[in-house]
């Protein structure tokens, strides 16, 4: 229903993406049933589109919200199915890493606004239930990189940290899990603008996925997507090996 309207009114997907605040991509996904039409798609297509309420009609009956935000919701959809899924976190801990207290810890510094408790222990179990995917067959590549003052933090506690120290080695042993840690004294950084997210989907199509303080959003497109690609190579070049990285992180965890 939507690409018939689209075509109708002559607009491209990267056109009705300009006035919903999608990519290209996004309004492709939703196209081809593979993300369901959240945020201000649906109210906004309705007008741009000329549709006259039916598009807002069909998804009030075939899409109920499961209290996501939009952007989440896409970037968890990609991240179920993902060949591969390289990361690089300067703040916390990955959430793909994160040990139950762990995460009640980030999850309750959610100041403004707050979050209840109800909501805080569903966003946890949440959070864990994705781990399933270090078990998925045919097995994902993974690979992280986290800044070393991320080892120091104590979220939640010195007890909470070692926990989660100790717990990133466990998994970072696994063959096809690759975890770096970028060391505090390098005089040059390659993503100074933040964290970084690199999939590449079952088909092995490249995406990137950035978050910030107002919602998250894909790359797709070039040269953008490149360049990302780019800083995360560097990224990896820069921070220490894997092995290094697992001495420094059980230091770290042994002198909690």
């Amino acid at each position: 229903m939507l690409r018939f309207f689209r075509e109708r009114a002559g607009l491209t997907q990267e056109g009705l993406g300009n006035h919903v605040k999608y990519s290209k991509s996004q309004v492709a996904m939703v196209e081809r049933g593979e993300r369901a039409p959240k945020g201000c798609l649906v109210g906004i297509a309705d007008d741009v589109l000329g549709a006259q309420g039916a598009l807002s009609l069909l998804a009030k009956k075939e899409f109920k919200d499961n209290g996501l935000r939009p952007w989440t919701e896409d970037y968890l959809a990609e991240e179920r199915k993902a060949a591969s899924i390289l990361s690089y976190q300067n703040h916390v801990i990955p959430g793909l890493l994160q040990t139950e207290a762990y995460a009640r810890a980030v999850y309750s510094c959610n100041f403004c606004p707050a979050i209840d408790d109800e909501e805080l222990e569903t966003r946890v179990a949440d959070r864990l239930a994705r781990q399933q995917i270090f078990e998925r067959k045919p097995l994902p590549t993974l690979g992280f990189i986290v800044e070393q003052s991320v080892l120091t933090r104590p979220l939640g506690g010195r007890k909470v940290l070692k926990e989660q120290l100790l717990h990133m080695l466990d998994v970072g042993r696994r063959r096809h899990v690759h975890l770096q840690v970028m060391p505090h004294d390098r005089e040059s950084h390659a993503s100074l603008m933040g964290p970084l997210i690199l999939l590449e989907t079952a088909e092995r199509t490249q995406l990137a996925y950035i978050e910030g303080h107002k919602g998250g959003y894909f790359v797709s497109e070039q040269p953008d997507l490149g360049n990302l690609i780019g800083k995360y190579g560097i990224l990896r070049a820069h921070a220490l090996s894997p092995e290094k990285s697992a001495t420094l992180i059980e230091k770290v965890a042994h002198e909690l």
